[in-house]
Formats: C-alpha cells, structure tokens, sequence
C-alpha cells in the first residue's frame, strides 16, 4: 500500500472547509477532556464489581464441591454423627440454591439471603471438624487430611475474594456518589445501581471453619 506523503495530506487539510476542521477540532478537544474527566471511571469500576464477584462466586463453589467427599469421608469413621453430617447436607443445598447474578448485586435482600445461607454452610463445617475431633483414626486418614487442607486452603481463598469484593464495590459506590462521577452517573450510566456490599449477618460469621487439629 502506498505511503501518503506529507504533500498529499497538506493538500486534504487544504480542501477541508473551515466549519468541518472546526468540528472535527471541538470533537478531538471534547474527546481529550472526556477521558481527562472520569467519563470511563464508572464502566471501568463496574467491571472490577463483577469480576471480583465472579471469584466470590467461584470460591464458593469450590467449597461446596468439597463437601459430598467431605461428608462421605466422615461417615466411613463415623456413622452415628447422622445429625452432624445432615446438617452439612442441607446447609450446602441452601447455599447452591441461591444463585445471584450481577444485576442482584444491587438487591440488599437477595445479598443477604446469600450471605445468611453461606454463614449456615460455614458453621454447618465447623460443627463436623469439630466432631471429626473425637475421632482420632478420622483424623490420621490421609484422605480426610487431604479435604481438610484443601477446605482450609478454600476458606482463606474466601475470605481474600470477599475482601476484594468489598474493596471494588467501595470503590463504585463512592465513585457514584461524589464529584464528578455522581455527574457522570447522572448523565449517562443512571441505570448503573450502587452495589451492596457484605454484612455479617450472624456473630462471627466471617470467621473460616475450624480446621486445625
């Protein structure tokens, strides 16, 4: 393809009418204070929101995907704890039932029916590692070890995604709220929400199952 020479584009400016070399000035100017201005800050922020949610949704998962083994592990050393291990059962029925997408995000209610089903999955574990404490050949088998470092390992993964899910969703909601993003907001993303953020909904409901032996 042949180069356009600096005579040749000289020439298209000069054929240019004044009024359309004008505007095409103003839009490059307006683009220039545009970018310069935020007009991107709140799309950007919405995105971090999702894909910090998406890995809150994520980790979750993996825990709930440790659990039939987990359960069926248990049960081999002991049976009897029937109560204990039903309980995990249903506290991971609830916790998979609730799905939220990132239009729910900006529903505190459909929030907290999330947070208050996993806070009754997290304290569903607790009770089974504690009972799997009186079980001293439970606690040497090497497949029940395996589970329990890898659910200790999840719950730190958690409890980081949830951090950062906070972090991202403080960070839109403030954008939304003050100068010049609130203007922005106005303007042209008003169907964009503020997003909520966790709330403990039991006492210690952040904490991470007990693990350690």
């Amino acid at each position: 393809m042949p180069l356009v020479t600096d005579d040749e584009m000289n020439m298209a400016f000069a054929k240019t009418s004044p009024h359309r070399l004008k505007a095409l000035l103003a839009l490059a100017l307006l683009s220039a204070l545009l970018s310069g201005c935020g007009v991107n800050t709140i799309p950007t922020l919405d995105e971090e929101v999702n894909a910090a949610w998406a890995q809150v949704e994520n980790q979750y998962q993996r825990r709930a995907d440790l659990v039939p083994n987990l359960v069926e592990t248990v049960k081999a050393f002991a049976a009897h704890e029937e109560e204990t291990l039903t309980q995990v059962i249903e506290a991971r029925s609830r916790a998979t039932s609730i799905q939220i997408d990132v239009d729910d995000l900006s529903d505190p209610q459909m929030v907290q029916r999330f947070e208050e089903a996993q806070a009754q999955l997290t304290g569903a574990l607790s009770r089974l590692m504690a009972v799997a404490e009186r079980y001293p050949t439970l606690q040497s088998n090497q497949n029940f070890l395996s589970l329990q470092s890898q659910l200790e390992g999840t719950e730190n993964r958690i409890a980081v995604a949830r951090r950062d899910y906070i972090q991202a969703v403080q960070r839109y909601n403030t954008e939304l709220r003050t100068f010049p993003g609130r203007i922005w907001h106005r303007l042209l993303y008003s169907d964009l929400e503020l997003r909520q953020p966790f709330q403990a909904t039991t006492e210690n409901a952040q904490e991470a199952p007990r693990v350690e032996f």
